[in-house]
C-alpha cells in the first residue's frame, strides 16, 4: 500500500509540477517539466533521503563520536527486527528528530543536539523507537520523496514571480496571474503533502511505545517536544517548511503561513492513545520484552537494568 500511494504521490506531484510549468512557459513550459519531473522522481527514489539530511545538516555519527547514540539505536533496531540504520545528528537546538530512507536496508534516523540535551535516556528511547516504527512500515519512502519534490515545486513557483511576470509568454499569464500560481502552487504542494496518512503518527507511536516497553516516557517525549517546537525555533525547517511532516513533531514555530498546513495530528491526542496503551500493556520500561507480536527483543536494554531502571537523566549531559 504504501508502494501505491507513493505512485499516486509522484504522478499527483508530477502532474501539479507539469501545471506549473505551463503557467510559467506555456506548452513547451509544460515539456520540459515533464521531463525535469521525470529526472527528479528518479533521483528522488534513489537520494531522496541524502538530500534531506543534506537540508538539515545532518552529519553521520557512529561510535566512535556518539557511541551512547548508537548503542541506543542499534539496540532499538534489534529489539524491532530492523536491520541498523545509519545515524545522523542535527546541531539544532530544537527537539526533534525524523528517519528516512528508500527501504528499511537503506534507512537512517536523525536525532537533534537540543532533543540529546533536553530529554531523558528513556524519553530519548521512545522517539528513537517512534522513528523506527516508520522505518518498519516503510513510511519512510512515501515521506521523503515528497518533500524533495514538494519543496521542488514551491522552488519552481518562486521562480514564476520573476519569469512569468516580467515578459509576455504564450500562457497570457500577467502579474496579478504570477502571483496567484506563486502563492497557490507552494499551497497546492502543502496539500497533496496532507494527502499523507495522518493515522502513521499513531501507528508509529505505538510501535515505538510496544518497543521500548514504555509508552508513557514516549508520551512525555512528545509533550517535551511539542512545548519547545513553539519557542525554540528549527532554522532548517523553517527554510524548508516541505520536509516538516517528516519530524516526529511540527517543527515549524507557527511564524509563516506553512504551519496552517501540519500534517501532525495533535499532541494531546496522540498522548492519549499512548496513555491507553500504558493502561493496555502496563509499562515495564525500556528493556522489558516488548508484548507485540513480532518482536524479537532482548530481555534488558542497554542500560543494564530489567526494568529499565536507572537515574532519570540523559546520557549526553
Amino acid at each position: 500500500m504504501n508502494y501505491l500511494r507513493t505512485a499516486i504521490l509522484l504522478a499527483g506531484l508530477t502532474a501539479l509540477f507539469m501545471g506549473v510549468g505551463y503557467l510559467i512557459g506555456g506548452a513547451s513550459g509544460a515539456m520540459i517539466a515533464l521531463l525535469v519531473a521525470a529526472v527528479m522522481n528518479l533521483a528522488s527514489y534513489w537520494n531522496a533521503d541524502k538530500l534531506v539530511l543534506a537540508m538539515h545538516d545532518a552529519h553521520e555519527v557512529d561510535e566512535t563520536t556518539a557511541p551512547e547514540l548508537v548503542h541506543l539505536v542499534q539496540d532499538l533496531a534489534r529489539r524491532a527486527g530492523l536491520p541498523i540504520p545509519r545515524v545522523y545528528l542535527m546541531d539544532n537546538p530544537q527537539p526533534n528528530a525524523f528517519a528516512t530512507g528508500r527501504n528499511p536496508e537503506h534507512a537512517a534516523v536523525a536525532v537533534t543536539s537540543g532533543l540529546l540535551r533536553m530529554l531523558s535516556r528513556e524519553e530519548i528511547a521512545g522517539v528513537l523507537a517512534h522513528e523506527l516504527g516508520h522505518v518498519r512500515n516503510h513510511d519512510t519512502l512515501t515521506m521523503t520523496i515528497t518533500a524533495t519534490i514538494a519543496g521542488a515545486i514551491s522552488m519552481l513557483a518562486q521562480f514564476g514571480l520573476f519569469f512569468g511576470g516580467s515578459r509576455d509568454n504564450n500562457s497570457g499569464l500577467g502579474v496579478i496571474g504570477t502571483l496567484a500560481m506563486v502563492i497557490l502552487a507552494p499551497l497546492a504542494a502543502m496539500i497533496v503533502q496532507m494527502a499523507i496518512s495522518r493515522t502513521r503518527e499513531y501507528a508509529a507511536d505505538e510501535l515505538g511505545a510496544r518497543t521500548t516497553g514504555q509508552p508513557d516516557a514516549l508520551a512525555s517525549a512528545l509533550a517535551k517536544i511539542s512545548a519547545a517546537a513553539q519557542t525554540i525555533e528549527n532554522p532548517t525547517a523553517e527554510r524548508t517548511p516541505a520536509t516538516a511532516h517528516l519530524f516526529i513533531v511540527n517543527p515549524l514555530t507557527g511564524q509563516r503561513m506553512d504551519n496552517l498546513f501540519s500534517t501532525h495530528p495533535s499532541t494531546e491526542n496522540r498522548i492519549a492513545a499512548l496513555e491507553r496503551l500504558a493502561a493496555e500493556i502496563g509499562s515495564g520500561g525500556y528493556g522489558a520484552r516488548p508484548s507485540g507480536p513480532g518482536y524479537p527483543g532482548r530481555p534488558t536494554g542497554p542500560w543494564g537494568s530489567p526494568g529499565g531502571g536507572g537515574e532519570n537523566r540523559g546520557p549526553w549531559g
